[in-house]
Formats: C-alpha cells, structure tokens, sequence
C-alpha cells in the first residue's frame, strides 16, 4: 500500500525531503511549491518544507490544513541551523504558532541575537532567510530527520515531533530534540474554556502530608524529572539556569522569557543546589500562571453596582489616595463604582460560595494591564495540590501584611535571640557571618491572628560604606523556627546579588534618601536602605538597647500541633481569620501548562490585609484600618493611630 505524501514548498530543503521518500518506502511523494493547489484527498500527512523560517505558507498552513483536518509536518532552514517539526494534527493544542512563539522569544544561546529585529522582519513581508545557502551536509541531516518522523507517523510508529522540534547545527550536524508547551492562549489552537461560577467552587478534599512535618502534599525531589521538564534553552518555557555559586547557601535562578516584561527571574534557595533548582522552577511556572487569564477566558464585564450581590467590593481591598490618584502621570484611574471592568470568578470562604473578583486583582496589574490599583504576585502560590496551594498563598498575605504593618506603625517588635533556635538556624545564622560578614537579626512580628511571622535583617560587620549597610526579608509559617529560616533564606540568596548593583548605583540611591518619589520600583527598596544614613528610620526595631528573648518565650513549644492531614492546617488558619471578620478568596490560576503535570497555582486575597506594593507612589492604605487599629490589639498603643503617625518613608522589603 502506497502512502499519498504532499511535499509541500520550494527550496534544496523541500527537495531533499522529496528524494529522502521517494528513495525508501511506500510512499507516494506529490510535490507542490505552495498550498494554492489541493492537497490529495488520499494524504494522511501532508509536509511544509521551506529554504526559510518565515514564508507566507506558513501563516496559511495552520488555516489551510486545519480546514482539511490533514496533520502536517514542518521544516525549514534559518541562518545555520535546520528545524524538523513540530507535528501539527488539527484540533490538538501544540501547532507550529506555539513553537514558533517560544523559539523567537527565547531567540539562541549562547550567542543572542536581536530576534526582535527578526520578528519586525518577518512581521513585514521580509521573512527570516538565511543570508547565502546553507550547508548541503547539514540540509541532508534535516531531511533525514524529517524524512524518518513521517515513517513513523504513516507506519504507526510513536512520533518524536509531536510538541518537539529538532534543531541541526548545518556547519556540524549537532542535533538536539527540544520539548515546548502549547500556548493556550495561541490564535490557532488554544482552546480556553469559558471563567465560570460553577468551575469556581471549592470543595476541600482531605490531603494527606508528604511526610510527617511537612507542610506539602507532594514530595519536591518526587517531581525532579517533571519540573525539569520545564526547563530547555531553545524552547522551554522556562530557558535559562544558574548556580549561583558566590550565595551563602546553594542559591539557583531560572529566567522566564516573556515579550512584553523581557526575563523574570526567579529563585530557589535552600541548603542543596538539588532543592534550589526545582524551587525555582515552580517560582518561574506560578509567575507565568500569575501574569494573567492562562487557564480560562474572561466573560463578564460590568460594573460593581451591577455586579454588587455577587462581587467583591474593590473598595474593599485598599486603593490610593485622592492625592496619589492626581498625581501627574499617575499609572492608575480612580475606582469608580459604575465603570465597566472585567471580572474573575473566585471563591470567598466567608461567604462559602463562588465571588467576582476584578481581574485587575487576581492578576499581575501593573504587567497585565490598567486599573485603579496596583497588584503584585502577593498570595500566588503553586504547589501539588489546590488545598496545599491555597495554605501556602495565605501565608504570603500575612507575611507581606505584617511586615508593613510593622513598618507603617514603627512596632518595635520582639527581638529573639537567634541562638535559641534549632541547630540549623544557628548555623545558618553562623555562616552569614563568617562568609558574607553580615549579622542577622531576628524580631517576633506576628500580628492578632496569631500566625508566626518573622522580620529577619542583615547588617554589615564591616567598617565603611563599600557593602550594602542592611538588607530586610521576612517569613511566615505555622512553625516560628521555619518563618525564621525562610526569611534568612531570602537574606543570603540577595547579599552577593545585590552587592554589585548597589555599588553601581549608589548616588541615585543616596538621591533616595532626600526624595522617596524617586523610588519607583523594586531595587530601589533595597538600594535605599542599603546606605548607612538609612539605618535611622528604622532605629524603632534596630536600638541596640532590646533585650533578647527565646523562641519558647515568644512562641511556646513552636509550631502547632502536627497534623497528618494538610487540608486541617489550611482550615485552622480560614478560621482564625473568619473570628476576625476577614474573608479569605481563593481565585484559581492554574494554567494548561501546569495542569498537565498535575500543579495548582491560586491568588489568595484577604479584603482588609495591607497589600505589598513597590514604588513609594504606589503604596495602599487607603480604607485599610487595620494599620490603625492592629496596634492598639497588640498593645503597642493605647489609642488608634492616625494617617499623620503613620511611616512617611518608603519600606524596605524585597
């Protein structure tokens, strides 16, 4: 039996294929120079083969073929390189759109060039040919490897390209296999399913723990081989990764390319590069299912009086000022109650029910689009399941809201003794100062729902202004010893990173100092505070005069009790925030591309928390009363405070 084989394209490339066929198996080989002419109603396969990355065949090829329901296979020559693939069946997500948008967004490696420049290339008619004819040898390789790919999908064979796609060195014939995901919001085939209320309920189930003290529902080292998966120079949706070797503990980033924000980088930090790698790839999948709607489609758009019986109040969550709102060139509208917005659903545990929560909230404001406030990544999370998840997105909500609790009302917290805790942090604590020449310390700043939280600062031993002068971090746990290891965690993986952008701009940080406006985004929290004249503001908690108190003062036996079931830890901290009248909601984010690998990512709000901002302009607490009222329950005042007491000057956390 012959196999019909439409060869479709123009070029050595095409006609490489070609003879590739004709020469081995049954197979029938029709050559056509472009999709203009049918393809053969007896092909099961039809090939795209072209001397170049961009020709307008390509843009027809997913309409064409989709409309016949034909899969098709792709190649093409760049420069000096060959690609095979991917296989594209119609109606299944993964077609050469996703994979050409992770190529051109990663652009190569080690030697990057300016594929911005390629794309506006190809974008007007220019194409991406290469400059002189690539090397025959290489081509052949090419052919032959796409040559045998449809053997194997014509023969019934497993396919290699199937949301793979090789690359051939033309000059060495090096060739590599490389993995992408499918877009799910690509134009051809992504297929988002409608955001709804029904999809929006939760029902907890019980969670058994990885392991005893854990507070994770999947062992990290189990997904190794998943996580990593993520992870590929040419085609991943995570491309980059570095040992941070100069880090006091083993420090690993990984960079998520995107076309609108260039690289984000996350980071993974514990005491093995093993840990701090797998860390860092779910910081890197929770940042790309956080930039916005991956995973369902946005339908409802209204306004909050509209919407009121069934929606979140935005006034609710904290906005800007009257002040900040006319401020020239101010990023941000004022909330107004009758304006169109779209609107998510999420789930309010106060309520127990689905909520509509503003998009604008439940994703990346800044980075995703308008709106009237600012929204950051605080309470994203990702982990094995939807109850781990959630927990561990309410612990980052009330670690960002006591750290600025603490930071507007100037609580000069408990200081603890960092040599009453648990071997390990003592050593942690012992080998900032003999390798980075910081000493750390350590203050109680849990606030009245009772969850450990813990402000960590890491001062210089060393005499001058060359090093960062201090550096803050901070953590928030069930278990006060890990909230304290997390927060030096984060001190030890910034120290040497940042050491170098401090001393390159230390002037414009010292112009900080005198006008706070000028601190606009993150790094500049952390260079401000980095200059010695700094350190006064937050005398409040640093004066030297504290007495040191232990852990078992401050916190008892440590943690709560341990329970075999992750869903009771989760349901203990819903409560205590239900006795204080605050709403914990839930909004899903997890996306197609950790769904596949059974990863959950989730925003967790908490109407009324102070929500971490960066920029000075940008800071909320307008409608807020908790940053009034809190001190007052704690005992740190008698009387609320007003705006006037409030801290005037930027906060140092990163």
């Amino acid at each position: 039996m012959k196999h019909t084989v439409p060869v479709v394209g123009k070029g050595i490339l095409a006609d490489l294929v070609g003879r590739e066929l004709s020469g081995s198996g049954p197979f029938e080989v029709i050559r056509q120079t472009g999709l203009s002419a049918d393809i053969p109603g007896a092909a099961k396969l039809a090939v795209v083969v072209y001397d170049g990355g961009y020709a307008d065949d390509y843009e027809d090829a997913e309409e064409v073929l989709g409309r016949t329901g034909v899969p098709w296979l792709r190649g093409f020559a760049v420069d000096d390189e060959g690609f095979a693939g991917p296989l594209v069946r119609p109606g299944t997500a993964g077609c050469s759109r996703c994979a050409d948008q992770r190529r051109l967004l990663i652009g190569r490696r080690p030697e990057r060039r300016d594929y911005a420049a390629l794309i506006e290339g190809a974008a007007s008619g220019g194409g991406m040919l290469a400059a002189g004819p690539p090397p025959l040898a290489g081509l052949w390789q090419t052919a032959h490897i796409l040559a045998g790919e449809i053997r194997n999908v014509l023969l019934g064979k497993r396919s290699r390209l199937q949301e793979h796609m090789a690359i051939v060195n033309l000059n060495t014939l090096e060739s590599s296999l490389h993995r992408f995901l499918p877009d799910p919001l690509c134009p051809a085939c992504g297929r988002l399913p409608a955001d709804s209320q029904e999809a929006a309920a939760l029902v907890l189930q019980p969670r058994p723990k990885a392991h005893a003290d854990s507070y994770r529902s999947r062992r990290l080292e189990d997904m190794r081989d998943l996580l990593l998966s993520y992870v590929d120079s040419r085609l991943g949706l995570i491309n980059e990764k570095v040992y941070d070797t100069d880090s006091v503990f083993a420090s690993v980033r990984m960079s998520l390319p995107s076309f609108a924000l260039g690289s984000e980088i996350s980071a993974g930090r514990s005491h093995s590069f093993a840990s701090s790698e797998l860390t860092a790839v779910l910081e890197a999948l929770e940042r790309n299912c956080g930039q916005g709607p991956r995973g369902k489609r946005t339908v409802v758009r209204d306004s909050y009086n509209h919407l009121a019986d069934q929606a979140l109040n935005p006034v609710r969550v904290g906005l800007f000022s009257a002040e900040q709102y006319a401020l020239t060139d101010f990023p941000f509208e004022p909330y107004e109650a009758d304006a169109p917005m779209d609107w998510v659903w999420g789930y309010s545990f106060l309520l127990e029910r689905p909520i509509l929560v503003p998009e604008s909230l439940a994703y990346y404001s800044l980075n995703y689009g308008g709106g009237f406030v600012y929204e950051g990544s605080n309470g994203c999370a990702i982990g094995g399941s939807l109850e781990e998840v959630i927990l561990h997105g309410v612990l980052e909500v009330v670690e960002r809201d006591s750290f600025l609790l603490t930071w507007y009302a100037r609580l000069p917290l408990p200081r603890l003794d960092p040599g009453s805790g648990d071997a390990e942090l003592q050593l942690m604590v012992a080998r900032l100062r003999a390798v980075a020449g910081y000493e750390v310390s350590l203050y109680n700043m849990t606030m009245e729902n009772g969850i450990p939280a813990i402000w960590a600062v890491a001062r210089t031993i060393a005499s001058g202004e060359a090093k960062l002068n201090l550096l803050c971090a901070a953590g928030a746990h069930p278990d006060p010893l890990r909230a304290a290891k997390s927060a030096v965690h984060e001190l030890a993986g910034m120290l040497f990173q940042l050491q170098d952008v401090f001393a390159e701009a230390r002037e414009e940080a010292e112009r900080m100092v005198a006008d706070p406006s000028l601190v606009t985004h993150m790094m500049h929290h952390v260079l401000l505070y980095g200059l010695p004249q700094a350190e006064e503001r937050l005398q409040y908690l640093l004066a030297p005069d504290r007495p040191l108190q232990t852990f078992r003062e401050q916190f008892g036996d440590g943690a709560t009790a341990s329970r075999a079931d992750l869903t009771g830890d989760l349901l203990d901290l819903v409560r205590r925030f239900r006795r204080l009248g605050l709403d914990v909601i839930v909004i899903d984010q997890t996306s197609p591309e950790t769904e596949r690998s059974g990863l959950f990512c989730v925003k967790v709000l908490i109407p009324g928390m102070l929500p971490m901002t960066f920029g000075y302009q940008l800071s909320r607490v307008a409608g807020l009363e908790r940053v009034y009222q809190v001190p007052v329950r704690l005992g740190y005042a008698d009387r609320p405070l007003t705006k006037e007491q409030l801290n005037p000057h930027p906060h140092p956390f990163i």
